[in-house]
């Protein structure tokens, strides 16, 4: 199964297993992070819907880009400057696509539900 995910303002086409580099999320190597916004997902060319869909994944590493060397220069006028940028970046693997949405919400009310009757049950 596969999905198209948009963070960061990018779209990146993954697979569980997948390994990908997007820009900095918060959170440490080893803390697991659910990606939310899934504009597409589907099995082979079938297309399944994306209500209620997450993608989650789990932080490798935080990590810097390559050096980019900013140059600007203006003829004629003793203009130059010379300025470099390293991008934040975030390693994330792909653990699972599913829908965790409902199972969490699932889960809560069966969880909830126990404890309202208990009190009930004691009175």
């Amino acid at each position: 199964m596969f999905a198209v995910v948009r963070t960061g303002g990018k779209q990146y086409r993954v697979a569980a297993g997948d390994k990908i580099v997007v820009e900095k999320l918060d959170g440490e190597a080893g803390s697991s992070v659910t990606l939310d916004d899934v504009l597409l997902a589907g099995e082979g060319s079938e297309l399944k819907p994306t209500d209620g869909l997450t993608v989650s994944a789990e932080i490798i590493a935080q990590a810097k880009g390559e050096k980019v060397i900013v140059f600007k220069k203006r003829r004629r006028h003793n203009y130059r400057r010379k300025n470099g940028h390293r991008q934040q970046h975030t390693i994330l693997k792909i653990v699972a696509i599913g829908e965790e949405k409902k199972k969490a919400a699932k889960a809560k009310k069966a969880d909830a539900a126990p404890e309202t009757d208990a009190p009930a049950a004691e009175a």
